[in-house]
């Protein structure tokens, strides 16, 4: 439901009048843009799953932009690894890089001249200024004065154009001076942030530092800078992002205001940080690497360091597990519904109903919804994928019998590649019996309990489940065996362990000729 119609329906039912002035309803436009700096986290793919379904339900669009104007973190190959990583997850793009638009180009290194125009804008109305401080300059001022902070309050005592003249400042830059452009923010202000997920929140502006927003080193803006003006210029109507963006919004809002664009500043979103499984704190690789749970959606191949990290992908979760998985960290449906389509996500989908306090990362259910999604899939696509482990294996076998297994099996695992180590016996025999199994299931009747069923299941013609299992239980009841004997002594004989599904199941799977041969070389090997 719009905003808007939730409004018109409190008024009406309390009797309140609202009159709404509508110039044009704006269409929605969000955007997720992250740096090529190295693998897409998972807190990032939440951000980026957020804000898709967000553009979905409003009919909108989504928009990929990739922030590059750090160069000293640029990463090769992580461009390309971000962008599969969304196609494998199936969250797709309207516009962007490598997806087209006519907002482009989409990649900020590329809209250099564009953001020129802006710097210069800022300083000749006054709400920004030169800096030629040194790193060492700025370090000795930090030894100076304690929480030092460039903003109001120090500017005066730095260099910079506004304890310089204007003679001096061109000259130094004339002379090759490197230096940056800093927003000069004005203390004593409240600055409004209208959060989507938070509401009303009002901070003053003397917290806000004079943020870098250019750099003439290498002729590009900083962040800040960047995503103001590409958001603006790319119309984004709404800016859907992680908790630990908030800092920062007070500074963008006072750069729409410094800009004379508050009538197009985007509404805010912040949504809660993804915190450790176990203690506190954010969600980092290394929590994923002590606990055994991947961070990234895809395996990530470090160019730097040559480090391997794991994936969601390589580590055999389904996409569309991860992407319910994911939906649900900090995000509540307001129903005990928890197995949801990506349809079904952008239905249900209600941002207002996001928390504020942080997601305790809990991976065990990450591996829960694996295993639910297991169970829902058919035993056909499923048998799809782990014939080609079995063949790996050296096992030629047929599609059809692979089925019949893996829907015997699959409600026993949580990933596909845990099928074989626990349905190998149904195609290899076994060389070994489980000594734990030995000593506690084979009794010393057990070879001669396992020679009769031998005979017995010889005169069966009938092998399938229903033509076995009368016939065995009614020879344990005229010889008065016990059936848990008899039972646990035929599962290890045939499986090697005393772990399986249903006997009858396995025999009729495995067939009088391959059941009798089993069964007659534990008894040569058990006595």
């Amino acid at each position: 439901m719009s905003e808007c119609k939730k409004k018109c329906n409190f008024a009406e039912n309390y009797n309140i009048t609202y009159i709404f002035i509508v110039m044009s309803e704006r269409k929605v436009r969000v955007r997720f843009a992250p740096s090529p700096t190295g693998a897409l986290h998972i807190g990032g793919v939440r951000t980026a799953l957020f804000n898709y379904l967000f553009a979905r339900q409003h009919g909108g669009d989504l928009v990929f932009r990739i922030e590059d104007t750090d160069s000293n973190r640029f990463v090769p190959g992580a461009e390309e690894y971000i962008i599969e990583s969304f196609r494998w997850l199936g969250i797709k793009f309207d516009e962007g890089v490598s997806f087209g638009g006519s907002y482009g180009p989409y990649r900020q290194s590329e809209r250099r001249e564009i953001y020129k125009k802006y710097v210069h804008q800022l300083l000749d109305s006054g709400n920004a200024y030169i800096a030629f401080d040194t790193p060492e300059e700025l370090e000795a001022k930090r030894g100076e004065i304690q929480n030092f902070q460039y903003d109001a309050h120090t500017r005066h005592l730095m260099k910079n154009s506004l304890t310089m003249s204007a003679e001096e400042v061109s000259a130094l830059i004339a002379d090759g001076q490197q230096y940056v452009v800093r927003f000069k923010v004005e203390p004593g202000q409240d600055v409004h942030i209208n959060d989507m997920i938070r509401g009303e929140v009002v901070i003053k502006s003397d917290i806000v530092d004079d943020k870098v927003l250019y750099k003439s080193a290498d002729e590009l803006p900083t962040y800040h800078l960047a995503n103001i003006v590409d958001d603006h210029l790319m119309e984004i109507s709404h800016v859907i992002r992680g908790e630990e963006w908030l800092p920062s919004a007070p500074l963008h809002v006072l750069l729409y205001r410094a800009f004379g664009w508050e009538d197009t500043m985007p509404r805010f979103a912040h949504l809660p940080l993804l915190l450790k499984p176990e203690g506190k704190g954010k969600l980092s690789k290394r929590d994923g690497d002590r606990l055994g749970f991947p961070v990234f959606p895809l395996e990530w191949h470090d160019p730097k360091t040559g480090e391997v990290s794991s994936g969601y992908r390589e580590s055999g979760y389904f996409p569309e597990a991860v992407v319910n998985f994911l939906a649900l960290l900090g995000w509540n449906p307001g129903t005990e519904q928890e197995i949801f389509s990506l349809d079904e996500l952008v239905d249900a989908f209600d941002i207002s109903r996001c928390s504020k306090a942080g997601a305790k990362f809990d991976y065990q259910k990450g591996i829960w919804f694996n295993h639910e999604y297991i169970l829902r899939k058919s035993n056909e696509e499923i048998a799809g994928l782990f014939a080609p482990i079995v063949a790996n294996n050296g096992v030629d076998e047929s599609m059809e019998r692979i089925t019949q297994v893996v829907a015997m099996m699959k409600d026993r695992v949580s990933f596909v590649k845990e099928l074989w180590p626990l349905c190998s016996f149904f195609f290899i025999a076994p060389m070994e019996y489980d000594e734990k199994t030995v000593k506690k299931r084979w009794k010393e009747y057990s070879a001669q309990q396992m020679t009769e069923l031998a005979d017995v299941l010889e005169g069966i013609d009938d092998f399938t489940v229903e033509g076995q299992e009368p016939v065995v239980m009614q020879w344990v009841e005229q010889k008065d065996y016990k059936l848990g004997d008899v039972m646990n002594a035929f599962r290890l004989a045939l499986v090697g362990i005393g772990k399986g599904p249903g006997m009858f199941d396995i025999s009729a799977f495995l067939g009088k000729e391959e059941t009798l041969k089993r069964l007659r070389r534990a008894i040569e090997v058990l006595k």
